[in-house]
């Protein structure tokens, strides 16, 4: 997609986070990457969600971190998008929540078990936590590195949660599920202990999830 339908993405997945319950007043952000003309469009700083339209987006370049297009200031978190595209030359968009059962997680320094088939179709990997970090330099970009597995997502000690994906609604898609798990992992642990999937059924749910699932993409005419 070039620049404008990008900005209609990413104006559309910020207002679904706030419709879903996944952020709440100026809470979070999401951003999607034109890697070919190198430039990001984010979240502004302290927009509200209900009001935010494509052309208050604020256009970032990649390579220098500048702002380059928009009237707005950009999200605060704008340096931790920047890393992670940097540092993962196959995604495209970037999600910031502090959705609440995933963030419980984050509070109490717990990586969410993979206990459940949604979780090895979606993830293929338990959720993993980073201990805190502070929000200077590349402190928050770092930890997600060093920390992450194959799953699209990752806990912040203390702080929230961060997701990715090629495009913006597949980044959206993995925050969505990511709360429902954790909700659902969270009501479990009431119950008693959540019974961990074996490696081999993981690999198996995975596989047929992004291989067979869903309709074939019909050839461009």
């Amino acid at each position: 997609m070039d620049l404008a339908e990008l900005r209609q993405e990413v104006c559309y997945v910020n207002r679904m986070l706030l419709s879903t319950g996944l952020v709440s007043m100026h809470s979070g952000n999401a951003s999607g990457l034109d890697r070919g003309s190198g430039r990001l469009v984010i979240k502004p700083s302290g927009v509200d969600y209900q009001t935010l339209r494509p052309e208050d987006l604020v256009e970032v370049d990649l390579v220098t971190g500048r702002v380059v297009g928009g009237r707005l200031r950009p999200s605060v978190d704008l340096p931790h998008h920047l890393f992670l595209y940097r540092h993962l030359p196959d995604i495209g968009a970037v999600i910031h929540t502090h959705s609440p059962y995933a963030t419980a997680f984050a509070a109490v320094g717990r990586p969410i078990p993979l206990c459940l088939t949604a979780m090895a179709d979606q993830f293929g990997a338990e959720i993993a936590w980073t201990p805190y970090v502070d929000n200077q330099e590349d402190h928050i970009g770092q930890a997600i590195l060093q920390y992450r597995n194959r799953a699209p997502a990752i806990l912040l000690g203390n702080h929230g949660v961060f997701v990715w994906g090629s495009t913006p609604r597949e980044a959206f898609k993995s925050a969505v599920m990511l709360e429902e798990i954790a909700k659902t992992v969270f009501l479990a642990l009431q119950l008693g202990q959540p019974r961990l999937l074996p490696a081999e059924e993981v690999e198996k749910w995975f596989t047929r999830y992004h291989t067979t699932y869903g309709q074939p993409k019909l050839p461009e005419r």
